[in-house]
């Protein structure tokens, strides 16, 4: 019998079938229920192995004169079961008790790491709840603060405007997934990192570089897929309240409810920043008032080979900025954004054969996105309409092979009025475009050791025709302390200039725009991973490098001449390369370390010279601390972040001459908080930016905003000094 003392311990549960064919299939999950992608099932002493599908589930041939099946996943310890030809249960399940008592069953644990990565054939990591805890992470922005891969950053001083780089490269070349459906794309994009909830957020994953062509071609530089809370999981409610001293306030609740095998779960936001914040005195608000409301019903039902997900969902928001001080015979420059979103979706699959893992799945999805906004005299607004549809077929040929097959279809509609200069009138623009698309992927998977991945899709576009998008994985894991990833493929994007990038609306410039085209390029990476044994633990490394290069790729140029934006299509010469190395250490128990440097080279033609991309970083380092006391009750977390300098536009300064070689510095970030467990809530507080690095001109002829000097959208650093938070998480009729 065993005994265990840590309060918030996870654990390893399996449940098995053993079917006609000697073959053994089940689930692997956490102690929630929640299905566990990439755990490893193998036979005791030898290296028979399989990794589980994204459902947590596996299928092993049985394996003669052994009995012991092992499961394993980082950040657990693993577990073995014996069975045999003759065991007949449909399932098994190890429940953990509460910290004081004795257990008859063989239980294992220890404290789940907040970042893992996947044991599948693609680079990707999973961002869970225990790494998410580790900071506010009020919504999606904010939930990277721990991760070195993927930046966020402000696009604009005015409108609060946000947006990830990863590779390097801006979010519109990451393809956003909501549990496997595109979502947040178009205008939703320079806020879709305000429109999910922090509180709502079960987990998150990052996939680098070529990605599946399941879902589409959209992914050039890789793919963020969000993970909602499940209405399926144990029953209760939730309550997470949240303030700061920049005067913003969120409430956010969820509540699931079981109905036999039906279940649903809501989940409801409310957020309002109510001060008005300049730190630097210059009359305009360092961030924008916000106010928001979001809500979203999603259900689930499984009986015997159906499965059924389906949600909805509407959002309101109003995003207020610009200037808060009137200055005598001149009009304040303000900004008012107004959002209202809906969206539907609707997931399901019919097991067809347990024993070749196939199925066959049907998605569809609508959203609904209505923007409207003004800058100054200037104003954008949209009607926007997305319609997808998605059916998959995933089978098991034979032992090792399998292949995936499916058909898709897009269509957006975008209705635009909008005016350009603070004195035009008001013009008018209708987007459309019809993509029907198909894919086939093969995989070859010797029992995880080897693995290959080969897919390719074609799709047909209203608007560029056909085109083909291949894309090729592999991985290498000889044994248990390495792994080696190669991946290359190919992505494309239909721009839509003014939809993604309506803020720069805000900069007193002339925009230009010109002949636009589809954005095409090739993508290929390596991944080094290595688990070394250190002392009684592990140290974690890796390494990675990843190259983009453009056949066709947009522009948004400011150095082609001053007062002015130019935006067009190019197929000259541009590129991004990154290198990356992390690692991760525990040093005591409950004391875990993460270092890591990346190295960033993003070059393009501007003003038909190739130069390196403006306002983006050379390098990152990055810091981060953990540590839970041995009875989980305290928890501190800090992070340290370097953000190397970087090169400037060539028209930046006040009187738009211009000046050659004119570089930002390196600057340093400092996050921290202190959080206090108890059994059905948690205490936390913190400060974000506590070294107070602020840009200095953060918005170029902030005096004059009706000048065509005027220029809020050229962002390095932060924008907004320390800031302090606390708040309470509260966990109701759940026992964990």
């Amino acid at each position: 019998m065993f005994k265990y003392i840590l309060a918030t311990t996870t654990m390893l549960c399996a449940t098995l079938v053993i079917d006609a064919q000697n073959k053994i299939s089940g689930h692997v999950t956490d102690i929630n229920g929640t299905p566990l992608a990439g755990a490893n099932v193998y036979w005791a002493n030898t290296y028979d192995g399989v990794s589980t599908q994204t459902d947590g589930s596996f299928s092993i041939s049985t394996k003669d004169g052994n009995t012991l099946l092992v499961a394993s996943f980082m950040g657990y310890i693993s577990d073995t079961l014996t069975v045999s030809n003759t065991l007949n249960i449909n399932n098994i399940t190890f429940k953990l008790n509460d910290e004081n008592e004795e257990i008859n069953e063989v239980v294992v644990s220890s404290r789940k790491r907040g970042t893992t990565r996947l044991q599948g054939v693609t680079n990707s990591i999973e961002i869970n709840q225990a790494e998410l805890f580790k900071a506010a992470c009020c919504n999606l922005g904010e939930s990277f603060s721990t991760n070195p891969s993927v930046d966020v950053n402000y696009t604009d001083a005015a409108t609060g405007a946000k947006q990830i780089k990863l590779l390097g490269l801006s979010g519109i070349y990451v393809q956003m997934l909501a549990e496997n459906i595109p979502d947040f794309r178009l205008a939703a994009t320079p806020y879709a990192l305000g429109y999910v909830p922090g509180a709502w957020l079960k987990g998150i994953q990052v996939s680098k570089g070529a990605s599946s062509v399941k879902n589409g071609y959209e992914s050039i530089t890789g793919q963020i897929d969000i993970e909602y809370l499940k209405p399926d999981e144990q029953q209760g409610a939730g309550l997470n309240i949240y303030g700061n001293t920049d005067g913003r306030i969120d409430l956010n609740a969820d509540a699931n409810k079981h109905f036999g095998d039906v279940s649903t779960i809501l989940l409801a936001h409310y957020e309002n920043s109510f001060a008005d914040v300049d730190d630097n005195n210059d009359n305009f608000l360092d961030k924008p008032n916000v106010q928001q409301f979001n809500l979203h019903n999603r259900w689930h039902f499984a009986k015997h080979h159906y499965i059924f997900h389906g949600g909805v969902s509407v959002l309101t928001e109003d995003r207020k900025s610009g200037q808060i001080e009137q200055q005598p015979g001149v009009d304040l420059f303000k900004i008012d954004t107004r959002t209202h979103r809906y969206g539907a979706y609707l997931k399901n699959a019919w097991i067809v054969s347990h024993e070749k893992n196939a199925s066959i799945a049907l998605i569809t999805n609508f959203t609904l996105h209505d923007f409207d906004s003004d800058f100054g005299k200037k104003s954008y607004s949209t009607n926007e309409k997305n319609l997808y549809a998605q059916l998959i077929y995933d089978t098991e040929i034979v032992h090792h092979h399998s292949i995936s097959t499916g058909i898709s279809g897009n269509y957006d509609y975008d209705n635009q009025d909008f005016s350009l200069t603070h004195t035009s009138g008001i013009s008018s623009l209708k987007e459309t475009e019809k993509v029907g698309g198909i894919y086939a992927q093969y995989t070859y998977d010797h029992d995880g050791k080897v693995v290959l991945m080969a897919g390719v899709r074609a799709d047909h576009s209203s608007e560029h025709g056909t085109f083909w998008t291949p894309r090729f994985h592999a991985k290498l894991h000889p044994n248990d302390y390495l792994t080696v990833r190669l991946s290359t493929g190919k992505g494309y994007r239909t721009p839509r200039v003014l939809a993604e990038n309506h803020y720069l609306l805000s900069s007193g410039r002339l925009i230009e725009i010109g002949d636009i085209e589809q954005e095409s390029a090739w993508n290929s990476g390596a991944t080094i991973s290595a688990s070394i044994p250190t002392g009684d633990k592990m140290l974690k490394i890796s390494t990675e490098y990843f190259y983009t290069s453009f056949e066709s790729g947009l522009t948004i140029d400011y150095d082609i001449a001053p007062n002015k934006i130019a935006i067009y299509s190019s197929d000259q010469r541009s590129y991004s390369q990154t290198f990356q190395t992390d690692a991760t250490y525990e040093v005591l128990k409950g004391l875990e370390l993460q270092a890591a440097y990346r190295l960033t080279d993003v070059r393009a033609h501007y003003n038909n010279k190739l130069q390196t991309k403006p306002l983006t970083n050379k390098y990152k380092a990055l810091f981060t601390l953990s540590y839970k006391t041995p009875l989980a009750i305290w928890q501190f977390d800090a992070n340290l972040q370097i953000n190397g300098g970087g090169r400037l536009p060539a028209y930046y300064n006040a009187d738009m001459q211009k000046v050659e070689g004119s570089n930002f510095s390196a600057y340093e970030q400092l996050n921290v908080q202190i959080t206090k467990w108890f059994k059905h809530f948690s205490v936390y507080i913190g400060g974000e930016n506590l070294t107070n690095y602020k840009q200095t001109n953060q918005i170029i002829s902030a005096e004059n905003p009706w000048a065509d000097s005027f220029e809020p959208t050229l962002v390095y650093a932060p924008i907004s000094g320390t800031m302090f938070y606390a708040g309470l998480r509260f966990n109701f009729m759940r026992d964990n």
